[in-house]
């Protein structure tokens, strides 16, 4: 079965859950459990990534993640850094972390690809055109799912030339980042042309705004803050099980028990 990677956001914004676990000690009981319910790896971030986020400084961003990552890594868990930044990147490893997840993929911090290099740790790399904050004025494709195939290949390459191991690299289509309503539907469908590509795919749909506005559609008046956690996290149980068909090797999620049974039951399914 495909790894699941269980998010652990210690931000006061993140679009779902922020400021649930602002305080050391409720994070890390989040990180533990989420690792007990069947998470392989918890990603570990301090900077919000939604729609219209603000950045915050380096400073801030490693005050808030450090401690959570040091404890959890003590604990036994094996962990990433969701940053965008080279020296919360280099701090975080420092601190046991093993995977490096930039969802800007080396574009947000030139240092990026240099460090993570020098880090020895695996290397996550998302499809970005840009930041939050005006992500979606950049969300324009003919062929989404391969201009994002193409894109990435082009970041893949940057890598290589900063000395990162084509085996320590894994892919991720950016689901929500510069792309809206259908353009993700597009790219998803498209995910043979990701996998294609040569590195390991990750997959992050948890709780996602295009999820929410299937769901609502589906009932016809309903609005998008209709929408439950409850609703979002089964959506995204079942596209993390499609996934397994397109041959990714991770799903990133909030809700790790839900996308578990899933895909214990696609599994079964394909024998």
């Amino acid at each position: 079965m495909i790894g699941i990677w269980g998010i652990v956001n210690v931000t006061p914004d993140s679009f779902s859950d922020g400021g649930r676990y602002l305080d050391v000690e409720r994070a890390v009981a989040h990180g533990l459990l989420l690792r007990e319910q069947g998470a392989a790896v918890l990603d570990v971030g301090g900077e919000s990534t939604r729609p219209g986020a603000e950045r915050v400084d380096a400073e801030t961003e490693q005050r808030r993640v450090i401690p959570i990552i040091e404890q959890l890594t003590a604990a036994g868990a094996p962990v990433s850094i969701d940053t965008v930044n080279a020296a919360t990147a280099t701090a975080a490893v420092k601190a046991g972390a093993r995977i490096v997840n930039d969802v800007s993929g080396g574009l947000a911090d030139p240092e990026m690809r240099a460090a993570v290099a020098e880090s020895g740790a695996d290397y996550a790399i998302g499809h970005w055109r840009g930041p939050s904050a005006d992500m979606y004025a950049h969300a324009e494709y003919r062929r989404a799912a391969r201009e994002v195939a193409g894109e990435l290949h082009a970041r893949i390459g940057e890598a290589a030339a900063a000395g990162i191991a084509p085996s320590r690299l894994i892919v991720d289509p950016g689901i929500g980042f510069a792309k809206a309503g259908t353009q993700n539907w597009d790219v998803l469908r498209g995910l043979d042309e990701i996998v294609a590509l040569g590195p390991r795919v990750l997959i992050g749909t948890s709780r996602k705004r295009f999820l929410a506005e299937t769901l609502g559609a589906s009932r016809g008046s309903e609005s998008l803050d209709e929408v439950s956690e409850a609703r979002r996290d089964l959506a995204t149980a079942v596209t993390s099980a499609l996934a397994v068909r397109a041959g990714v090797w991770a799903v990133r999620v909030h809700d790790v028990a839900t996308t578990r049974d899933a895909l214990a039951v696609a599994h079964a399914w394909e024998g």
